[in-house]
């Protein structure tokens, strides 16, 4: 199953960007969501995480920042940043695995998209 990213790019420093995952016939009613990033050289890490069910999870590091909302209808995953700093600087990955929980954890994925890069700038 493929899943697509769009909407990364460049951005200044306490501005907004709303990347968005998609794909034409993923069931993402059944399967839990998250949001990853990754900077080079460093280990992925997850941003924020959708269960099943809507409930939602996300690092400290994003926490009344971010928000990870999904459109079942749609098949399509959002994450939307707000008081972007330097350090949101990434290749920002959504993910994707059949069950309830939305783990932190990126070895509980086995369904990935291409990644969006990320850019912000002070």
């Amino acid at each position: 199953v493929q899943l697509v990213e769009s909407g990364g790019g460049p951005v200044q420093a306490g501005g907004s960007l709303s990347p968005s995952c998609g794909t034409p016939t993923y069931p993402y009613s059944s399967h839990s969501l998250a949001w990853f990033r990754q900077v080079p050289g460093q280990e992925r890490e997850g941003v924020a995480g959708i269960y099943d069910y809507g409930y939602t999870v996300y690092a400290d590091s994003v926490k009344g920042r971010f928000t990870i909302p999904k459109d079942n209808a749609k098949n399509t995953l959002h994450l939307r940043m707000n008081s972007l700093n330097s350090e949101d600087t990434a290749m920002y990955y959504c993910a994707a695995r059949y069950g309830v929980i939305a783990t932190m954890n990126r070895r509980d994925y086995s369904n990935w998209g291409q990644g969006t890069q990320v850019t912000v700038s002070s």
